[in-house]
């Protein structure tokens, strides 16, 4: 009988801890849908994963799906937009909560979180426009102040994420030679490790974050320029949104 209860019992556990990452999941799951990014971005990978198969030419314009494909793409565009409302707010609130040290990140964080509250703000008015609420005919100069106001917070978050990844390098640096003396001695360096392990986690999402403005920075500076000249090819546009959309719902995904 002892036997037999010790070969069910971890049968049983690997059952529970199943069932427990299931419901982990699930609940991770949840929270993430719950946040207004987390919707948006699962829309994002399915716009640019819809306009990657259109741009590749994969499916020739007289099939039926081609056009289901656009309307679906054309529709999951305009439903983006409706997730921008009020979120102008957010960048107000963290250029409030900002704390600069020099003129230089004062002069950087405006020029980001106003880009990017503005380029929000914005949008608002180019969903209204588009659902037919107000005249139509503002919507191309609206969307010339979008993009204008997207590229401009792309360039001064850049350029704040750069200074950070500086920060984070030297930062690094020292933990490595505090680390290597102690080791050099003999001295076992627990602490040290686990702060090294998460100043590289994160190194990796700052790097990630960086990829992700400069993918966006690259939509944004096509829109002002109507898709013509060099890096305006739909297909590089469409992949550039995609990994933009992946790099975000990861990094959502991570902070849930």
């Amino acid at each position: 009988m002892d036997a037999k209860a010790s070969t069910v019992a971890p049968s049983q556990t690997a059952t529970a801890q199943s069932e427990s990452k299931g419901k982990d999941f699930l609940n991770h799951l949840e929270v993430y849908l719950a946040k207004r990014d987390g919707v948006d971005k699962l829309l994002k990978i399915s716009r640019y994963a819809t306009k990657i198969i259109l741009a590749s030419s994969v499916l020739p314009e007289t099939v039926p799906l081609t056009r289901q494909l656009k309307s679906f793409e054309s529709s999951v565009g305009l439903s983006r937009k409706a997730f921008r409302l009020g979120k102008f707010v957010q960048d107000v609130n963290a250029l409030r909560n900002s704390h600069l040290d020099s003129k230089e990140e004062i002069l950087l964080s405006v020029i980001a979180y106003g880009g990017e509250g503005l380029y929000y703000f914005v949008e608002q008015f180019i969903w209204l426009a588009k659902s037919g609420l107000i005249d139509a005919k503002h919507s191309r100069n609206l969307q010339k102040i979008s993009a204008w106001a997207e590229l401009i917070g792309y360039i001064g978050s850049i350029s704040l994420k750069l200074r950070d990844l500086k920060r984070i390098k030297e930062d690094e640096a020292c933990l490595n030679s505090s680390i290597e003396i102690a080791i050099s001695r003999g001295v076992g360096r627990t602490e040290e490790e686990e702060r090294r392990k998460k100043l590289r986690e994160k190194k990796l999402m700052k790097q990630l974050s960086v990829v992700q403005d400069i993918a966006d920075g690259l939509m944004a500076l096509a829109d002002i320029r109507d898709g013509k000249g060099r890096f305006t090819d739909p297909l590089l546009l469409s992949c550039a949104g995609l990994l933009s959309a992946l790099i975000s719902t990861h990094k959502n995904w991570v902070s849930c």
